[in-house]
C-alpha cells in the first residue's frame, strides 16, 4: 500500500530533504512508494543478523537500534535510528545481513520491497544518488561513534551522542527549544558507549549537575547547548546536513 503521510510530514522525505535537496516531483514519487506500514512494539527485532531481506525498514516513528552481538551475548549498539532513517538499506546491494536492528519503543515501520526502491531509482535517478548519500552518512557516523567509544572518556562520548541525537532529531523537525523526546534507557546508552548502566548513571547525574542537561522521564532539554557540545567534542561535520540551522 501507498504511504499515508502528508509530504510536509513524511519522515522519510524530512529525512532525505535534510541531507539532499528534492524535486517536486522526486518528493511525490516517494511520497507514492508502496511500502507496508507495521506497528513494532519496543525490544522486538525488526530485522536479525544473518537474514537475506527482500525489502528494507524505515523507521516512520518511535526509536530503534543497530547492533551486534558478542559470543559471550554482549550488545554493541553500533547507531540509534530515528525517523526518517533507513536502517537497513544496504540490503538492497548486500544479500545477508551483518547487523540486527531493534525497537527500544514501540515504533511504526515502513517495509519497502528493495524491487520498488529499484524502480524509483531507475525512474528518478537523482534519488540514487540521495540513498548513495544516505548510506554514506551512515558510515560517516559509524566512524565518529568509533573514535567516540574508543578514544573519548565516558563523559565526553555520553555528551557526543546527546548531540547528535539532538542534532538528527532537529534535522526532521522533533526538537523544540533544544528540547526533545529521548525514549533510550540507560541500559541502551550503556550499550551504546561501552560502558557499565551504573556509569551511565554517574555520567547523566554530573551532566545534570554542571547544568548541561535536563532529563525528566523521557523527555530531555539542553540549557545550554553550546557547553554540551564542547563537552561531547561535538561537530557536526560529519552528519553533512545541508540545512545550517539544523546543524547549529
Amino acid at each position: 500500500m501507498a504511504t499515508a503521510f502528508h509530504p510536509k510530514y513524511n519522515p522519510m522525505i524530512r529525512k532525505l530533504e535534510s541531507i539532499f535537496t528534492l524535486s517536486e516531483d522526486e518528493r511525490h514519487a516517494l511520497q507514492t512508494l508502496p511500502m507496508q506500514v507495521v506497528a513494532i512494539k519496543t525490544d522486538q527485532a525488526i530485522v536479525r543478523e544473518g537474514d537475506s531481506p527482500s525489502r528494507a525498514c524505515l523507521i516512520l516513528s518511535g526509536f530503534a537500534c543497530t547492533y551486534k552481538v558478542t559470543a559471550q551475548g554482549k550488545r554493541q549498539i553500533v547507531s540509534f535510528n530515528l525517523p526518517g532513517d533507513l536502517p537497513d538499506l544496504q540490503s538492497l546491494h548486500l544479500t545477508v545481513l551483518d547487523n540486527s536492528i531493534s525497537t527500544i519503543s514501540p515504533c511504526s515501520v515502513g517495509f519497502i520491497q528493495h524491487e520498488d526502491l529499484r524502480d524509483i531509482c531507475e525512474r528518478y535517478p537523482r534519488l540514487t544518488a540521495a540513498f548513495w548519500r544516505e548510506t554514506l552518512i551512515d558510515a560517516a557516523i559509524f566512524r565518529e561513534w568509533v573514535l567516540n567509544v574508543g578514544r573519548r572518556d565516558a563523559y565526553t562520548r555520553m555528551a557526543h551522542v546527546l548531540c547528535e541525537l539532538l542534532t538528527r532529531l532537529r534535522a526532521v523537525g522533533l526538537v523544540e527549544d533544544h528540547a526533545c523526546d529521548l525514549p533510550i534507557t540507560q541500559g541502551e546508552f550503556a550499550d551504546a558507549i561501552g560502558v557499565s548502566t551504573v556509569h551511565v548513571n554517574r555520567v547523566l547525574q554530573q551532566l545534570r549537575a554542571d547544568g548541561l542537561i535536563e532529563l525528566t522521564g523521557d523527555r530531555l532539554k539542553v540549557p545550554d547547548w553550546d557547553r554540551l557540545k564542547e563537552a561531547g567534542e561535538f561537530d557536526p561535520t560529519y552528519l553533512h546536513l545541508e540545512s545550517n540551522q539544523a546543524a547549529a
